[in-house]
């Protein structure tokens, strides 16, 4: 079984913003939501997953801050799968690619 989606999100480095909790907080329920919504059409198994995000913007980041960019999305796809998100049958990969400019989403591939 595998399968490649995307969704489209704008996926930003949450650890160096300076901004309103308010507004993070809106930005992750609305990429959470996004993500279990696309997500939830997936036909997805019951056996161990692996799931690379590669997330696909004009511009690239390093490593630690990728995947906090992404940890809304984790959460979205864990919820449409119906497991929690750290399960041990659930390996998350993140890569990057770069987009043409104001090209933003996350292409989900798994396997």
């Amino acid at each position: 079984m595998g399968f490649t989606y995307e969704i489209p999100v704008r996926t930003e480095s949450t650890m160096n913003l300076r901004e309103h909790w308010r507004v993070k907080s809106e930005r992750a329920k609305k990429h959470r939501r996004i993500a279990s919504v696309v997500s939830s059409v997936v036909p997805w198994s019951d056996g161990p997953l692996e799931i690379l995000l590669t997330r696909i913007s004009p511009r690239e980041m390093d490593s630690d801050n990728l995947a906090a960019s992404m940890k809304s999305v984790r959460d979205g796809i864990a919820d449409a799968i119906g497991r929690d998100d750290g399960s041990k049958s659930l390996k998350w990969v993140y890569s990057q690619e770069r987009g043409r400019p104001k090209e933003y989403s996350v292409r989900v591939s798994v396997t």
